[in-house]
């Protein structure tokens, strides 16, 4: 196992490695560029320009080509050394914008001259020379810039004329020719099997398909999807990553884009939902993607062939008998390293997605219950996942109509797999392979001062988490950067959308402090995982965070069921264990509802949650709640950790917690846990 775990992270280095060593290559401006016109200033005629710039030594080519099928080619050739050129003016036309009555003096000569102001990443051409205007001739200086962007990706172009004096800056935005041009549609809120999930599950099948040899489509879904960061992560790819999108507006559309990608169709059955199911494991094996029974005109007319037809194929049959044939047919093909729960909504409804990145893993799909009462799905489900390579993961979600998160991630972790939800987690087929900028490194915002010292005072103090990781609820919703405020990351994230995981990182306030989670590097139990395997999982999760400069770290067990009717402490050997597996951790946190494991180490607090703020909860009755707590737990300082469920917004939580009155202070969680360590006034607990 470590073998293997070896082996991952030596492709995970050299994958690294070489996104740097291309980066490096391109550090220079030799090659093509063309316009992102949205980002640049207006050309009126001409309505954009291209770049070719070619560099041997000192000797720079810079070719500016304007318009296309009209267009203007200026070229110059000059020595980047400082030294003055004179270069003949053989065209009248003044390019950056021929509606003003301004001519370039055809038959006389302009004086350039060229330097690198920072070597290979800006370069300064000034050029003089008269401009002739209805009034005559009239001496014209122009400085043109050529530099960088900070993340190195694109190219600006500035153009500084003495001439002009007001207005915004002439400004030229460029990225490299053929790189980057993508295509995105947006999704229907419509996931019903009688109405449009077809559609929806074709295009997620094709998604999958287009997405393997590089990111080339994205969706933006519905704002009711349990992830909303779909619409502001497609702004941020276009503006800040330089991605140009091309919207297709139909399947049909969207089917002959990317039709060389597609090796056959599989026919799922409408009258037998878990048909869907099975269909996308085949369209991963296959290279296919899914259709219902009306869409085979259009697979006829695209010249599409059938691979699989599941129409009457597994009418009457329950669901474990249904797993059972596709496992048997399927399963030896399937990976070992990622399978899919696509389970969620239920009946008629479904929302896979999930799914285009189990078609590009061609993992095997199912939602087979984990409830041990339910007896012949539960022993395939355990059957299957026995079979999985430790550590590997489990994508998607438990059916809500089967069983229970907790059950689910229960059996998971007994075999040392690592959950990453939901089934509705969208794009990954597109968003693992959109690296971070060049030189980008994760930043939290720590609030911790080296050296200084932090005494708490006769107080209640309050740190808030957000339950359920990032781009579930309250990161786009209102009030986020007023109140001190932790954030659980999805580790994971780090290499399964590292540009993602980009975006969420240069989008937070002073206020937003990332912390990891949940429990392991995916969401696991630990007293569920074998103890073999527990020291293993608790290395990976601490080099994860590492890698996203994460100095807290959240763990969750209800493999004993939940808070209120189970046990979700945790034993002393199990709490050591991430104690010295996490030596630079400055503190934990423990549970969802509130749990009762407590302790400290060397100013290092493991503190659970006393509170868990539900969205339903009235304001005045969680104002009460917390002020009870704190006449209960009379001692001082009082530390209250509280779990905010993601569908609150920081503007709900703030209003509470200003209600509460000047003995309570609400401080970033690692000043809180800093307190804490120094003055523990918890009582030490572990599950007995």
């Amino acid at each position: 196992m470590l073998k293997t775990i070896q082996i991952y992270s030596f492709r995970i280095s050299l994958i690294l490695l070489l996104l740097v060593a291309s980066s490096q290559a391109e550090e220079t401006f030799v090659g093509d560029w063309t316009l992102i016109r949205e980002r640049s200033s207006e050309i009126d005629l001409y309505e954009t320009v291209s770049l070719n710039i070619q560099l041997t030594g000192a000797n720079l080519t810079l070719i500016q080509k304007w318009g296309t099928g009209r267009s203007y080619i200026d070229t110059l050739k000059i020595k980047v050394d400082g030294s003055a050129l004179t270069v003949p003016i053989k065209s009248r036309i003044f390019p950056t914008n021929v509606f003003m009555g301004l001519s370039m003096p055809v038959g006389k000569v302009k004086k350039v001259s060229a330097r690198w102001e920072i070597p290979k990443k800006k370069l300064i051409i000034n050029e003089a020379y008269d401009i002739l205007g209805s009034q005559g001739a009239n001496a014209l200086s122009i400085v043109h810039t050529y530099q960088f962007t900070p993340n190195q990706e694109a190219l600006i172009y500035r153009i500084e004329r003495s001439s002009r004096q007001t207005g915004p800056a002439i400004k030229y935005l460029f990225k490299r020719t053929g790189t980057r041009n993508v295509c995105y549609m947006e999704l229907e809120d419509d996931w019903k099997i009688d109405s449009k999930l077809s559609t929806n599950a074709l295009l997620i099948s094709l998604q999958g398909l287009a997405n393997q040899n590089g990111p080339q489509l994205y969706f933006i879904y519905p704002k009711t999807w349990d992830y909303r960061f779909t619409p502001p992560i497609f702004e941020f790819l276009k503006n800040d990553r330089f991605f140009s999108f091309t919207q297709l507006s139909t399947a049909e559309q969207a089917l002959n884009k990317f039709k060389d990608q597609i090796k056959g169709y599989v026919v799922w059955d409408k009258s037998v939902r878990t048909s869907l199911i099975v269909a996308y494991t085949v369209a991963g094996l296959e290279k296919a993607v899914v259709v219902s029974e009306e869409q085979l005109p259009l697979m006829e007319k695209l010249g599409i062939k059938a691979v699989e037809d599941f129409r009457g194929k597994f009418t009457g049959q329950t669901d474990v008998q249904i797993y059972t044939w596709a496992y048997e047919k399927y399963w030896p093909r399937c990976s070992k390293e990622y399978i899919v729960w696509l389970g969620g909504e239920h009946g008629n409804i479904m929302k896979p997605g999930v799914a285009d990145w189990g078609i590009m893993k061609q993992a095997f799909f199912n939602d087979l219950s984990t409830r041990e009462t339910d007896v012949e799905e539960y022993t395939l489900a355990k059957k299957i996942l026995s079979e999985m390579k430790p550590l590997s993961f489990v994508f998607g979600w438990h059916s809500y109509k089967k069983d229970k998160e907790r059950e689910h991630v229960k059996l998971t972790s007994s075999f040392a797999l690592r959950v990453e939800g939901l089934h509705t987690l969208p794009n990954m087929s597109f968003s693992s392979q959109v690296p971070v900028s060049p030189g980008f490194k994760f930043k939290n915002k720590h609030n911790l001062v080296p050296g200084k010292q932090y005494m708490p005072e006769k107080k209640v103090y309050i740190a808030c988490i957000q339950t359920d990781c990032l781009g579930l609820g309250a990161w786009t919703q209102p009030g986020r950067g007023e109140i001190p405020y932790a954030w659980e990351v999805t580790m994971n994230w780090v290499w399964l959308a590292p540009a993602m995981m980009e975006y969420f990182y240069s989008q937070a306030t002073p206020n937003d402090y990332f912390i990891g989670s949940l429990s392991g590097p995916g969401y696991m139990y630990p007293k569920a995982i074998p103890k073999k395997y527990l020291p293993e999982v608790i290395k990976i999760a601490r080099d994860l965070m590492q890698q996203l400069d994460l100095n807290v770290f959240e763990i969750m067990d209800y493999s004993e069921g939940a808070t209120v009717e189970g046990n979700s402490d945790l034993p002393r050997e199990i709490v050591d264990a991430y104690y010295q597996g996490m030596p630079d951790a400055i503190g934990f946190a423990n549970g969802y509802a509130p749990s009762y494991t407590f302790t400290s180490k060397d100013g290092r607090p493991f503190i659970s949650y006393d509170y868990y703020l539900s969205p339903s909860r009235p304001e005045a009755d969680a104002v009460a709640d917390l002020q009870e707590l704190a006449s209960i737990n009379a001692k001082r300082p009082y530390f209250l950790l509280l779990h905010v469920r993601q569908w609150s917004d920081i503007t709900r939580v703030k209003g509470i917690l200003d209600k509460l009155g000047p003995e309570f202070e609400v401080v970033p969680l690692d000043i809180f846990l800093k307190m804490a360590g120094n003055q523990p006034t918890f009582k030490e607990r572990f599950k007995e």
